[in-house]
């Protein structure tokens, strides 16, 4: 015979068995939502960087066009004044470019890449414009293997060329200046014969406006600028963005 705490343990147990269950039924439903509501979240976020991605080279890829098309005007120029040797030494520096761009399919590549690839586009623009044109690149070697934008050197400085050097006479300076600002890199391309006009209107145009929007794909939660100042003989184009090493990625 039962005595009355065995059987009031077993009333009690009967009233929370099904309490129990009901709770361990809904934690279950609970957690099973939970677990689709992150991969819901992981596939989206997924999706979302294949697109910011597919953006990203889409406008990598708008300005090379431009970039090809004036470095083979430089070219044609040297052929119709029958500069042999100026034009050889162009076609090898052409090569060595073209090299650069087919290994250059990342979101990204480190300064000292990019520098050597702007210093060949100069090497041809020299053999054009020979004496008429002088250029220097001042970068710390500390800065080198910070990580770039790729082509963005290649945008300013062909702005510089492409709205000054080729539509005004005179001497030819540019300056190509990298500094470092704590957590920032900034990026200063320094032309003289500045034309106000057309400055303006590149920076509303496809090569400034590729920068801004590449620069909010890689750093979308960072501070970053975009910017051009005239005086009465240089156009200062700045180019801001976080101070980040190649070696200091996630891979």
């Amino acid at each position: 015979m039962m005595t009355i705490e065995a059987f009031s343990l077993y009333i009690m147990i009967c009233v929370l068995a099904p309490l129990i269950g009901a709770f361990t039924l809904l934690f279950l439903f609970v957690f099973e939502k939970r677990i689709d509501l992150v991969e819901k979240e992981k596939n989206e976020i997924a999706l979302e960087n294949e697109l910011q991605k597919a953006q990203y080279n889409q406008l990598t890829q708008e300005i090379q066009p431009h970039f090809f098309f004036n470095t083979m005007n430089s070219i044609l120029s040297l052929a119709r004044l029958e500069r042999k040797q100026e034009l050889i030494h162009s076609i090898e520096t052409f090569s060595k470019i073209l090299k650069h761009k087919y290994k250059t399919n990342t979101t990204f590549i480190t300064l000292d890449e990019e520098l050597s690839y702007i210093t060949a586009y100069l090497d041809i623009q020299k053999i054009r414009f020979r004496e008429r044109l002088d250029y220097e690149i001042i970068a710390d070697d500390t800065v080198r293997k910070a990580i770039i934008l790729p082509f963005l050197l290649q945008t300013l400085v062909e702005n510089a060329f492409k709205h000054s050097f080729d539509k005004k006479a005179g001497k030819a300076d540019l300056k190509i200046q990298v500094e470092q600002h704590e957590n920032t890199l900034s990026i200063n391309v320094i032309n003289s014969l500045p034309n106000e006009e057309e400055h303006t209107a590149a920076g509303t145009g496809i090569g400034l406006s590729n920068i801004t929007k590449r620069l909010n794909i890689l750093f979308p939660n960072d501070e970053k600028s975009v910017g051009i100042k005239h005086s009465s003989e240089y156009t200062t184009v700045t180019v801001t963005f976080p101070l980040v090493f190649k070696n200091e990625l996630k891979e």
